[in-house]
C-alpha cells in the first residue's frame, strides 16, 4: 500500500493515523468557475470512505437523529452513507425543478456567490422532525442556509450539520454557535487551517493513482 494510505493494515479495527484520508482529496486541475478541491476520492478508496463515516457517526454520538438531509448534489453522497450507519432515513434537498411532486423552494447564494433555487418535497415529516443536514463542503454557508430555511419551514427542528469540512468564516462561525458541527476536518487542527487558506500541503504529493481502491 501506498505511503499515502496512512492505516494500518495488520488488523481491520487496529490504529490508523487520525485523519488520514484527509491526504486523498485531490486539487482542483480546471480552473476558477470549479471548487478548488475534490473530496471524491475519499469515497473512491473503501478504506477513506469508511474511516470518515466511522470519525463522523463518533463525533455525532449523543445526537438524537430521526433523519438524514442530503443537499444536492453531493451532499446526497455522504448523506446517504451517513443516514444509513445511523440507522435512520435520507431525504435529498434539491436543486429546483427536480422532484415531481408538491415542493417549497428557496433562493440561495452558492460559494461562487450565484443565485440559485434549492427546493424540498412538502410535506417531508412531522412537525419536530429532528434533522442532522449533510453536504459535501460548507465554504460560504449559503447552500446550507437555503437548506435550513427549508427544513425549519415545514416545523422540523435542524440539530446538527455534517460535512468534509467546514470552513472558518462569520457564516459559519454562527453556525458552531447554534449546532453540531461535525467534519472530517476539525477545528484546531493543520487541516482546518489549509482548508481555510484554501490550499493544502498535500497537494505537492497528490497522484490519481495513489487513491485507487484495491482490485481483488
Amino acid at each position: 500500500m501506498s505511503a499515502v494510505h496512512s492505516r494500518s493494515t495488520a488488523d481491520e479495527k487496529g490504529p490508523r493515523d487520525d485523519r488520514w484520508y484527509l491526504n486523498l482529496m485531490a486539487p482542483n486541475t480546471k480552473g476558477p468557475k470549479f471548487a478548488w478541491l475534490d473530496p471524491t476520492s475519499i469515497y473512491i478508496n473503501g478504506e477513506a470512505f469508511h474511516d470518515l463515516l466511522d470519525d463522523l457517526v463518533a463525533d455525532l454520538k449523543g445526537l438524537t437523529i430521526d433523519v438524514v438531509g442530503g443537499l444536492d448534489a453531493m451532499g446526497f453522497v455522504l448523506g446517504s452513507a451517513l443516514a444509513t450507519r445511523l440507522g435512520v432515513g435520507f431525504l435529498p434537498i434539491r436543486k429546483a425543478g427536480k422532484l415531481c411532486v408538491d415542493t417549497d423552494k428557496v433562493s440561495f447564494s452558492n460559494y461562487s456567490g450565484r443565485t440559485q433555487d434549492m427546493e424540498m418535497r412538502t410535506p417531508a415529516f412531522a412537525k419536530g422532525t429532528k434533522v442532522l443536514l449533510v453536504d459535501q463542503w460548507v465554504e460560504t454557508g449559503g447552500t446550507m442556509d437555503g437548506a435550513i430555511r427549508l427544513v425549519e419551514r415545514q416545523g422540523g427542528t435542524v440539530v446538527g450539520l455534517a460535512a468534509v469540512a467546514i470552513e472558518e468564516n462569520a457564516a459559519t462561525d454562527a453556525y458552531r454557535a447554534k449546532y453540531r458541527c461535525v467534519s472530517g476536518v476539525v477545528q484546531g487542527s493543520r487541516w482546518q487551517r489549509e482548508c481555510n487558506a484554501q490550499k493544502l500541503e498535500s497537494f505537492k504529493s497528490y497522484r490519481p493513482e495513489l487513491v485507487f481502491p484495491r482490485i481483488r
